[in-house]
């Protein structure tokens, strides 16, 4: 059995891809472009893909293909119907990266509340050298305890990022994207309603039709000043040209691991406001701590396990 990973250097150099040479021949690409795609798939029969598209056309052309292994949670990149109707098999991989988005939530939060763009600057410049005293109070910060602490889609990692609120005393609730959840572990709201009391909001949903634009400049206008935004979901799940307008001028903050072309285009307005303490931008690493990505690679391999034995 063939064995084809299109971009495998998404998972880094760090973690080991032996486990599938077990299944015969294994051959590796870096990135794979659009144009590629079928050149590098070839006669596999397993294909792995984090995030180039197997469309209706790949499929047709890839003859040999019988299982695609999706190297992550989200399945937006195939075609699932169409790859039904050719008896090809599609695996993604869950829970893997829980952890890892839960701390990262937190690592966004936390930056933008402690100030910490500002007084590490206050630091390194030397400021803190000259000043001849021995703290500075000039930015406030404030505690995540008391707080309303808002959670756009209350799944598996939005579950534990209350988890963790919890223990740092925030008072939680939620918003059900998908309008079925009703967790009696914490209190449901409506969104225009957690979006005018919360204090930090954070967006752990999938992109679909019910999210698409979900945060939009009238969503946006119902957040209180000084209030976080955390996207650790999907870019288009927040309208940026209104975002970045909302922090230059409703004062809000915001922390995001998502955009909406990725990488991040740089004529980008989130690139360009004027407030950039009140920002913080990561590429996309929310799922991918070490540890989530070993796991990661586990599950898969053990997806390919699972089709061999059918």
């Amino acid at each position: 059995m063939k064995t084809v990973f299109l971009d495998a250097k998404t998972m880094g150099d760090d973690v080991s891809l032996e486990a599938f040479k077990e299944f015969g021949e294994f051959v590796t690409y870096s990135t794979t472009s659009k144009a590629q795609t079928v050149e590098h798939i070839g006669n596999a029969q397993v294909v792995l893909t984090n995030k180039v598209v197997i469309d209706s056309d790949v499929m047709d052309k890839c003859l040999q293909l019988r299982l695609i292994c999706i190297t992550a949670t989200g399945m937006n990149n195939v075609d699932l119907d169409y790859a039904k109707q050719k008896g090809i098999e599609v695996k993604n991989a869950a829970g893997y990266s829980t952890a890892s988005v839960t701390q990262t939530t937190f690592t966004l939060a936390l930056y933008l509340m402690a100030q910490t763009k500002f007084y590490d600057k206050f630091v390194s410049s030397g400021e803190w050298s000259r000043s001849g005293l021995f703290t500075n109070v000039e930015r406030p910060y404030s505690e995540i305890k008391g707080k309303k602490w808002g959670i756009i889609g209350f799944g598996t990692i939005g579950k534990s990022v209350a988890k963790v609120a919890d223990a740092f005393g925030a008072n939680v609730s939620y918003y059900s994207t998908s309008g079925v959840n009703n967790d009696i572990s914490h209190t449901r709201m409506e969104l225009s309603e957690m979006l005018s009391e919360c204090d930090i909001i954070s967006i752990h949903a999938p992109l679909n039709e019910k999210t698409k634009g979900l945060i939009k400049k009238e969503q946006l206008n119902l957040m209180k000043k000084g209030a976080i935004l955390i996207n650790v979901g999907r870019g288009g799940i927040v309208d940026e040209a209104d975002l970045a307008d909302a922090i230059d001028n409703n004062g809000i903050l915001a922390g995001l691991d998502v955009t909406v072309t990725e990488p991040m285009e740089e004529d980008n307005k989130l690139l360009h406001i004027e407030k950039k303490d009140n920002i913080v931008i990561t590429p996309h690493i929310a799922w991918a701590s070490y540890e989530a990505r070993v796991e990661l690679m586990k599950i898969v391999a053990n997806n390919i396990k699972e089709f061999k034995k059918t």
